[in-house]
């Protein structure tokens, strides 16, 4: 089968409104990879023909009038699966004893002793864990299980709010976490959570379920909410109320410039609670710890 990819670069901070506009526009033949390592992003496109491609970029052009600026790179793609334009983009990534890897490597990748994995196939779109935000959320993840005693995590409940593609809740079980649930409002992104899980042997462990935060949320020892700023104010008094005592709030999908107000929006809730924030690129956390 004959395939044509279309792939334009843009800034790392152009890359999560470029995201945004595609699925306002119903873009779907395009998508969104970024090597946060190298601090790299493209926008790549898909297409049966040239000619296809060429009205795509066209689209794409009308659509991300300040975030296409440049020059797009169209290439016919013989003798491959349309996936296999991917790996160039995704490569594996740890932190602590976790690892996030292409399923592609898995007959060759060495998992260290004590080790999990995480196998993700970025065919499957809604993230990699390689976004900045993501990894946020996954380094507080792991340094929280990090200070609990041995087996502890296992009494633990673990909310993944606005879910994506499940890697927050998928690693969270990776962790000994046993009580995992992750929600998301689009039932697509619950679809692609459910097929990593899959992919993961992770379905018995992990629940997904299709919910706003109105209704998703539950009250939970650990409270991972990956979602735009605006929003997270908007439930800051639900997500607060929701943290059991010992427990920890995540947030991240915060640019860096947004910190104080997403930090000022949960300060009336979270008196004697702590707080910190990191920042990574153009994006921040905000990691609240409720006292026992």
């Amino acid at each position: 089968m004959e395939l044509w990819e279309a792939k334009l670069e843009i800034l790392m901070p152009h890359a999560e409104p470029a995201d945004q506009y595609m699925l306002e526009w119903g873009l779907g033949e395009w998508s969104l990879h970024e090597d946060v390592i190298v601090g790299r992003a493209w926008i790549v496109g898909i297409f049966e023909n040239e000619a296809a491609a060429r009205v795509g970029c066209a689209a794409l052009k009308a659509a991300l009038p300040a975030e296409a600026e440049g020059d797009f790179v169209i290439r016919r793609l013989p003798d491959a699966d349309w996936k296999n334009s991917y790996k160039e983009h995704f490569k594996a990534w740890a932190f602590g004893r976790l690892h996030w890897v292409p399923v592609w490597e898995k007959e060759t990748f060495a998992v260290p002793a004590g080790h999990s994995v995480l196998w993700l196939d970025p065919g499957m779109a809604f993230g990699t864990g390689n976004h900045e935000t993501t990894r946020l959320c996954i380094e507080r993840l792991v340094e929280f299980e990090r200070t609990l005693e041995p087996g502890k995590a296992a009494t633990l409940k673990v909310v993944d709010a606005g879910c994506g593609s499940g890697i927050l809740a998928l690693s969270a079980s990776l962790l000994g976490f046993n009580d995992v649930m992750g929600f998301d409002d689009d039932a697509e992104a619950v679809r692609v959570s459910i097929e990593n899980a899959e992919l993961n042997h992770l379905v018995s462990k992990v629940r997904f379920e299709t919910a706003g935060l109105h209704i998703g949320l539950a009250p939970a020892d650990v409270i991972l909410a990956n979602i735009q700023s605006d929003v997270l104010i908007r439930y800051a008094q639900a997500l607060t109320l929701a943290v059991e005592p010992g427990g920890m709030l995540a947030m991240s999908g915060i640019l860096s410039g947004e910190a104080k107000s997403v930090i000022g929006a949960f300060a009336a809730g979270t008196q004697g609670w702590s707080c910190e924030s990191r920042v990574l690129g153009e994006w921040c956390d905000v990691c609240l710890r409720r006292p026992s």
